[in-house]
């Protein structure tokens, strides 16, 4: 400063610049500060856990974030004089962890930043990544902010960060002296560079100073030497030979490298004798040895089972790709091993893992929180010539056999890494497990490179005390794998023509007949299982109520379901209730307070390309909107059943809505049915309210065929359609109130929907008619629903109908006019008679006054009159007649006087005598 100028760092010194630089990180440096942010949405409660505990803590070499769902940022607050960057190196290999990036000013609001710059990427395990973004002039504030999206108890893998470095600050007064462990050897230097092995520096040396190797060892970038412990068990580990020229292996055992123990201490152990030679193990299958040391792969078009030389295939059959490695005396060509440590570079040049020949298992490493790595690449996958690649869902599949000893907390990692992009973890096995196979299906053809990673402890460590602790893989096989060879011949579709014996392709959901080895089309609604045996029992029947989509690739629901019970046939259709469906229940709040949500996509039928999708915006953010519509990229998952788990913007200092851990649930639909059953899959009504409605619940299974550690046979779901008018018509779902989660068990997922569109179509049985009163002639006839109304669709009410009518007034009508006559005629009838019976009356009192004056009375049979008494009564003649019903009627009218007689008819006669016949 005092002559204004610049002026070289001397020798054991360095500096920056214009720039500062943070690579030391035995404790916290000056102006950096850890923050937890306090949550907002924590339940209230004297347990609830609190965040104060959480921060960025020091290790030496670099800084470990939090491992739990609190929020916390490491902030720097920087000056600059002009336009700068900052730059740091990353670990980020779980995604359970949220990890973003971002720039403040001093009024602290953020600066533009893309989100592709925000949100840092995914690293494999293991491997260091450089981010780098530019400054402005003035006051930056620099966050490194993360937070646990783990809602289950499984350890998260921590970010860290090291070698921080700003440039654009005021030029530098001063040199920064080399930390311990470092040097320089010239002035001017910018860096300081690690002691070697064996070397040990104080600070601002320019040198490093020897120790004293015959009792004394310093690992690389020491500040002090240490003494060389006495040899144990620990620091010596076996391994097999490659064979001789004579066929043999042998088990030796060799130190630990860099070798620290001595073997003259007292106490110390020696390195124990070599095994007896033994003959090495046969070839792999699609290798042959030809009677020398070293197994080659057979030449394309032939076959061989690693014992025989190598034939071709019959006519009418193909080789089958792929890799089957379950002899181990050298680690195949497309197979390497390595070993890294996140906080050294200790073990990089060891082994990860050594064969051992029926099996390769892990190496000692130098630590026990050593990365051991053991790593396979394929290049592609090629499906057999008889089969379609269009229509394909399977294009390979990876088996391997393992089982991992451990006394600590080791775990195994199963990872892929799909066209060099990133590394995702397929699966993890956590502490000891027993001999198991697990198999990955490859759904996309690419290039992969599957990853073995075992840890012994993923604490941080600097000692080997669990050097027992292995894991061991016996058998590695992956099908269809382009560059791969045959251990067996598979039958291929022959071509039309006879004299041809080459293999063609099958047409998609084609078999190969046995027989006539020609392609045969699946029967109707059967799917092909692509990696079944060659025949008719490679199509599977779909399940009921489903049907297979037109290349038999899959099964599915078109949305239409019938359901006969008695004399009743019920029709469904439910594809009013939409093609995907939705469900985000909770909210739920993790021990340390963080709220979340789990959403579930469905796709009911999934037809047709109408499946569910769920994406991951944590992992890469960077996917354009249309990819993630068209599910693209490795944190999409398209299926029928998938799960996401969304954790709102409130109250965790996230601009958005952040969506993590897709899973799928269900990529195969079994069937459709009243039942509670189906297969190994029982539905669980018990769950969800009762319904005493007469429309049956219809329940829809799905399965999942990836595999996990808690589910061995796969997840499971299922989804209880009940028709409820009083639901719209794409309805409401819900999961069982005791299981918020979907699932009691963690395999299989119960949903219920209720919808008016999961009501059967509407028939004539659900309406009826109703007659109106007669009106002017005129009566209605209405239709109206049975209630309640348990239908949708179908069949329309009839119209309203009039029909022509007598009603009740044209009866009164008639009624009374008939009445009125009838009156009338008996009053007519009645007077009729009553003046002809007087009128007879009157005669007959004359006839028995004349004859009672004068003559006697006559005869009993006969009686007169007298002759000339009356000149009209004289020509009477009576003449007796049955009685006829106006008879009858006179006689009842004449019953007065109590006397009975008969009908009496005077004619006029010129008789001169009254004959009485």
């Amino acid at each position: 400063m005092s002559a204004q100028q610049c002026m070289k760092c001397a020798a054991g010194s360095y500096s920056l610049g214009s720039g500062v630089r943070f690579d030391q990180w035995d404790s916290m440096p000056s102006g950096f500060s850890s923050l937890a942010t306090s949550l907002e949405n924590a339940p209230r409660g004297e347990d609830r856990l609190t965040c104060n505990s959480s921060s960025w803590t020091p290790q030496g070499n670099y800084l470990e974030s939090n491992r739990d769902e609190c929020t916390v940022s490491l902030i720097y607050a920087v000056h600059l004089k002009k336009q700068g960057s900052v730059s740091f190196e990353y670990q980020y290999p779980d995604n359970n962890l949220l990890f973003e990036f971002f720039i403040q000013n001093d009024q602290c609001q953020e600066m533009d930043q893309s989100t592709d710059a925000k949100w840092l990427k995914l690293t494999s395990h293991g491997e260091w990544a450089t981010h780098t973004v530019n400054l402005k002039s003035g006051t930056n504030i620099l966050y490194w902010r993360t937070g646990g999206v783990l809602m289950g108890t499984k350890v998260v893998k921590p970010v860290l960060l090291k070698n921080i470095q700003i440039e654009g600050v005021a030029y530098t007064s001063e040199c920064f002296l080399c930390k311990p462990g470092t040097f320089s050897r010239v002035p001017g230097s910018s860096t300081c560079e690690p002691c070697p092995r064996d070397t040990f520096s104080g600070h601002g040396a320019s040198s490093c100073t020897p120790c004293d190797t015959s009792i004394q060892y310093a690992a690389e970038g020491s500040a002090m030497c240490k003494d060389r412990p006495p040899c144990s068990s620990k620091d010596y580990f076996q391994i097999h030979t490659a064979c001789d020229n004579e066929g043999k292996t042998q088990v030796i055992y060799t130190w630990i490298e860099p070798k620290i123990c001595l073997e003259a201490a007292t106490g110390a152990v020696t390195l124990p004798a070599g095994g007896t030679r033994e003959p090495c193990p046969p070839c792999n299958p699609g290798f042959y040895n030809n009677d020398t040391a070293t197994c080659s792969p057979c030449p394309p078009g032939t076959f061989s089972d690693g014992l025989k030389a190598c034939q071709q295939c019959p006519a009418g059959t193909e080789p089958t790709l792929g890799y089957e490695y379950k002899w181990w005396n050298i680690l195949p060509a497309n197979m390497k091993t390595s070993c890294f440590n996140v906080g050294n570079s200790k073990c990089d040049s060891m082994n990860g893992w050594e064969v051992a020949g029926d099996h390769v298992q892990s190496g000692a490493g130098s630590s026990d929180n050593d990365y051991l790595i053991l790593n396979i690449h394929v290049p592609g996958f090629k499906l057999p010539t008889s089969m379609s690649s269009h229509s394909a869902t399977e294009f390979g599949r990876v088996t391997f056999e393992f089982e991992t000893s451990c006394k600590a907390d080791c775990e195994l990692y199963f990872m892929m890494d799909v066209n060099r992009k990133s590394t995702t973890v397929v699966e993890s096995w956590e502490g000891t497990k027993s001999r198991q196979t697990y198999t990955h299906v490859m759904t996309k053809n690419a290039s992969v490179s599957y990853t073995w990673a075992f840890q012994r402890t993923n604490q941080p460590s600097d000692l080997r005390q669990h050097v027992a602790d292995v894991a061991r893989i016996y058998s590695i096989s992956v099908s269809n794998a382009v560059d791969g060879v045959s251990s067996a011949c598979r039958a291929c579709a022959l071509s039309t023509q006879t004299s041809s014996s080459t293999c063609v392709p099958c047409p998609p959901g084609h078999y190969i007949d046995a027989l006539s080895n020609q392609c045969t089309e699946c029967p109707r609604n059967t799917y092909l299982v692509s990696h079944a045996t060659p025949g008719p029992d490679a199509c599977r029947p779909c399940g009921p109520a489903s049907r297979s989509d037109k290349d038999h690739g899959l099964c599915y629901s078109d949305c239409h379901f019938t359901h006969t019970e008695g004399n009743a046939t019920l029709t469904f259709d439910f594809s009013l209730m939409g093609s995907v469906g939705s469900l985000m229940n909770g909210p739920s709040f993790t021990s340390k307070g963080t709220k979340y949500f789990h959403n579930f996509n469905i796709s009911l039928c999934g037809g047709q390309g109408h499946l569910a999708v769920c994406t991951d915006n944590v992992t890469d953010l960077s996917l354009t909107e249309h990819q993630a519509e068209k599910g693209e990229g490795a944190s999409a998952v398209k299926t029928f059943i998938c799960q996401s788990t969304i954790i709102p913007a409130s109250g965790r200092s996230f601009h958005t809505a952040l969506s993590s851990q897709s899973i799928n649930l269900a990529d195969t639909f079994l069937g459709a049915t009243v039942s509670t059953t189906l297969g190994e899959i029982k539905a669980a009504p018990e769950l969800f309210p009762q319904t005493s409605k007469k429309v049956p619940d219809v329940n829809f299974y799905y399965k999942s065929l990836e595999t996990t550690s808690s589910c061995e046979s796969g997840r499971s779901a299922v989804v209880t359609l009940r028709c409820n008018p009083e639901k719209s018509s794409r309805g409401e779902l819900s999961v069982p109130s005791q299981c918020p989660a979907g699932t009691c068990d963690g395999c299989t997922f119960h949903f219920l929907w209720e919808s008016s569109g999961a009501c059967p179509t509407c028939t004539r049985r659900d309406y009826h008619q109703i007659e109106g009163a007669c009106k002017g002639g005129h009566q209605d006839l209405l239709y109206v629903w049975t209630e309640p109304k348990l239908c949708m669709g179908g069949v329309t009410l009839p119209e309203k109908k009039s029909l022509p009518c007598e009603g009740m007034e044209f009866w009164i009508h008639l009624g009374a006019g008939l009445g009125a006559f009838t009156a009338v005629l008996l009053i007519s009838i009645t007077c009729y008679f009553w003046k002809k019976n007087k009128r007879l009356e009157y005669k007959y009192s004359r006839l028995v006054m004349s004859a009672n004056k004068e003559c006697d009375m006559p005869g009993a049979d006969s009686c007169a009159v007298m002759e000339g008494e009356n000149e009209g009564d004289i020509e009477d003649e009576v003449v007796y007649t049955k009685p006829s019903l106006l008879g009858k009627l006179k006689a009842i009218a004449s019953k007065g006087n109590g006397e009975m007689y008969e009908n009496v008819q005077l004619n006029s006669s010129h008789s001169k005598a009254l004959v009485w016949s």
